[in-house]
């Protein structure tokens, strides 16, 4: 479970992820998300079926970074690092990136930029391990 100090530094950053996903010949994909919490799981939105998505549906593991604006002793800016086991359910991709963009584009915008978006695909991810510098490794 994502600890609630991980879980805050999400809501109040919103930083960029990156995703971390294996591709079939063992070779890591990487890839930018929004990303949210709930329930102790992070989720993040994909419209259409992706190569990251393929990834995690053959192989589950995954990493997630994230890289906050908080400077810590002795001078390294905090940084989460979610090591976990991921799902993929369709639907709900829309409403998830709507909810994701009022943090990282403004309470205005609406997203996705598109008449009736196809729902997409959204992906829990278990949390296993959590690594970084922050109040979640102290």
């Amino acid at each position: 479970m994502l600890p609630d100090t991980a879980a805050q530094f999400i809501f109040q950053e919103a930083p960029l992820a990156h995703l971390v996903t294996f591709n079939p010949d063992g070779s890591p994909h990487i890839t930018l998300a929004w990303v949210d919490e709930r329930d102790g799981e992070l989720l993040l939105a994909t419209l259409f079926d992706q190569r990251k998505l393929a990834n995690l549906r053959r192989d589950p593991r995954c990493a997630v970074s994230m890289e906050g604006q908080h400077v810590r002793p002795p001078g390294l800016r905090e940084y989460l690092v979610v090591h976990g086991t991921a799902r993929v359910e369709e639907g709900g991709a829309p409403e998830l990136l709507q909810t994701l963009a009022g943090r990282h584009l403004g309470p205005d915008v609406a997203f996705p930029p598109m008449p009736n978006p196809p729902a997409g695909y959204v992906t829990h991810i278990a949390v296993d391990r959590v690594t970084g510098v922050g109040p979640w490794t102290d």
